[in-house]
């Protein structure tokens, strides 16, 4: 099992706003996306971050939640025989 840590971060003068992804040894920026709410953007980013850096044959899912610091943690769950 392994799990994803997402963080908004606001537009600066240099960058646009962002969906920040996390985990044991990856990190992935994702641009955020306005036509999606917020629960949605960070959903897709550990989406993406997980495709991107799990390999597996088995199905797989996410099952989210909120930290008290206003990001977001994903889990990954593999789905042996499903």
């Amino acid at each position: 099992m392994q799990a994803i840590r997402t963080q908004y971060k606001g537009p600066t003068d240099h960058k646009g706003s962002r969906i920040i992804a996390t985990s044991y040894k990856a990190r992935s920026v994702m641009p955020y996306d306005h036509e999606l709410d917020l629960d949605d953007n960070h959903a897709r980013a550990a989406e993406l971050h997980a495709a991107k850096s799990w390999r597996t044959d088995a199905p797989v899912r996410l099952t989210s939640g909120t930290l008290s610091d206003g990001s977001y943690a994903h889990v990954i769950v593999v789905t042996e025989g499903a």
